[in-house]
């Protein structure tokens, strides 16, 4: 019935067009005095989006349309327009799902489902490593994208970029430190390691329940017993570095490079690998004694050389790791478990092979 009723005053509107000018002038000075008698009684009249979609259209065709406003507001329409205008746009800009999608997207949505079941404690870029080895063509930020629908609420893993010369001039460099491992019965046996800064690999490692200064020295003597390419050692202001190491990495043709006091961030390759060995094995068992320890860091070792895809390596192990090829679309993705199951590769399976 309102439709009816606005489309009869339209409709009496486009008659107006036929009359006298005084009849005109005459009939506008009533409904303004009308209007504002309503206005008076309901200051806030109800507009529906038919009103708007009016006033809108009349804004872009007649320029004098303020001078006719009395219920509302030039604010009022143009604001009106505006967001017209951002609902038109955010219809242009809506995503528009693909009608078909190809078996292989299918295929790589389930294997990042599955390597983020299999594998809590990987983010974007690990899981990303293990496609690229697969042979698949696809971004981090599509598997970033797909992990984010998979764990809601996790936010993207950072990285902490070593910006300095140590970027540049890796070759030749290496770092050592210490980190506690507490057993069953809370005794502390520490573990001690070098690593390369070129390829992140871990060149030596042992643990003891008391390191010393000697101790250190005769591992750094194992550890360089051929000739190697490392001109520089970087360490930490821990007493147990003491003037002996010094002499015996000096002796080995190694030049020392202390960290600044209180300065972890120095000796950040050291440092994350520390952190990624708790995080991907460390936190998930209880140490029996310290032979139990050595097998899992021998275990873990191995898998960070050869299956583990590393972010600064661009997606490649310390020892690398060829991409496989996928022969035929009967082919399927296994998964090998690696370190008594904490982490796995993942390689293609023919069943003409089985």
């Amino acid at each position: 019935m309102t439709f009816f009723l606005r489309f009869i005053a339209l409709f009496q509107s486009l008659g107006y067009l036929f009359h006298s000018r005084a009849d005109l002038l005459m009939e506008i000075v009533i409904l303004k005095q009308q209007v504002a008698a309503l206005k008076k009684e309901r200051p806030r009249p109800k507009l529906t989006g038919f009103d708007r979609l009016v006033w809108s259209g009349l804004r872009r065709v007649w320029k004098k349309w303020i001078e006719a406003l009395i219920v509302l507001k030039p604010e009022t329409i143009v604001g009106w327009h505006r967001k017209g205008f951002r609902l038109y746009w955010k219809f242009r800009s809506r995503n528009r799902k693909s009608k078909g999608k190809s078996t292989i997207a299918k295929e790589l949505i389930k294997l990042i489902r599955q390597m983020a079941a299999e594998n809590p404690t990987w983010g974007a870029p690990r899981i990303h490593g293990e496609l690229l080895k697969l042979g698949f063509k696809v971004s981090e930020r599509t598997v970033s994208r797909y992990l984010a629908k998979i764990r809601p609420g996790r936010s993207a893993p950072r990285f902490n970029r070593w910006v300095s010369f140590l970027e540049i001039e890796r070759k030749g460099i290496a770092a050592m430190d210490f980190f506690i491992v507490p057993t069953l019965f809370f005794k502390r046996i520490y573990c001690f390691f070098i690593i390369e800064h070129d390829r992140r690999k871990v060149l030596h490692f042992n643990v003891t329940f008391h390191p010393t200064a000697k101790w250190v020295s005769s591992q750094l003597r194992i550890a360089f017993v051929n000739t190697h390419s490392i001109k520089f050692m970087i360490y930490d202001r821990d007493t147990i570095f003491s003037s002996l190491v010094k002499e015996t990495l000096k002796g080995l043709g190694i030049e020392s490079k202390r960290t600044s006091y209180r300065s972890p961030w120095q000796n950040g390759i050291a440092e994350r690998w520390i952190g990624s060995c708790r995080r991907e094995l460390l936190d998930h068992v209880i140490i029996l004694n310290k032979n139990h320890l050595q097998r899992l860091l021998e275990e873990y070792v191995e898998y960070y050389h050869n299956d583990r895809t590393h972010y600064h390596l661009d997606k490649d192990p310390p020892l690398s790791r060829p991409v496989l090829k996928r022969e035929s679309d009967d082919d399927k993705v296994i998964a090998l478990p690696r370190v008594g199951g904490l982490h796995r590769k993942y390689t293609w399976h023919s069943k003409k092979a089985a």
